[in-house]
């Protein structure tokens, strides 16, 4: 960050002194850091969806079209897989799968090593989709982090790291 953007201060800034007035008893100290990532966090969602949406994707539609396409070829997986992936219950998935294939997007096909299984598949038409809104995904993204240098961008990659592993490594109960 460059120092007169620094110094400028931020909407946080104002919280964290009026807090500290307000409440001298309390050590605010974590609303530096996690007000600024909830703050992140909706500027965030906001490109995702603006990238997403010039593709005609919802959030929720981009997330299982990528889980499909990280798998690589042939970008297949079933939705007991697909549920893990993306946290949401089978009755959630059944509908998006249905919605996605509906679109074009993915398809169901007999799973190769369970004859009684399905897995859902990404479409041609899926993937260009996908790769197409990760493509400008990034770009916004890439926006947001501009005003980082690489190792500044490293070093707070791994901070982050460092506050989700524990959530991650956790049972979701």
């Amino acid at each position: 960050m460059t120092g007169a953007t620094h110094d400028a201060g931020d909407e946080v800034d104002g919280l964290v002194t009026a807090w500290r007035r307000e409440r001298p008893d309390l050590d605010v100290a974590p609303l530096e850091v996690l007000s600024r990532v909830t703050r992140l966090a909706r500027h965030l969602d906001l490109a995702r969806r603006e990238a997403f949406e010039t593709h005609g994707l919802e959030p929720w539609e981009f997330d299982v079209l990528a889980a499909l396409r990280r798998e690589g070829a042939p970008y297949a997986l079933s939705p007991g897989r697909l549920l893990h992936v993306t946290l949401v219950t089978s009755g959630t998935m059944t509908n998006r799968i249905d919605r996605l294939e509906a679109r074009g997007l993915v398809g169901r096909v007999p799973d190769p090593s369970d004859g009684r299984g399905v897995q859902v598949v990404l479409t041609d038409a899926g993937r260009a989709c996908v790769d197409d809104a990760l493509t400008d995904l990034l770009g916004h993204e890439r926006l947001i982090l501009s005003s980082l240098e690489e190792p500044e961008r490293a070093a707070l990659a791994e901070l982050l790291r460092r506050l989700t592993v524990p959530f991650e490594h956790s049972s979701p109960e």
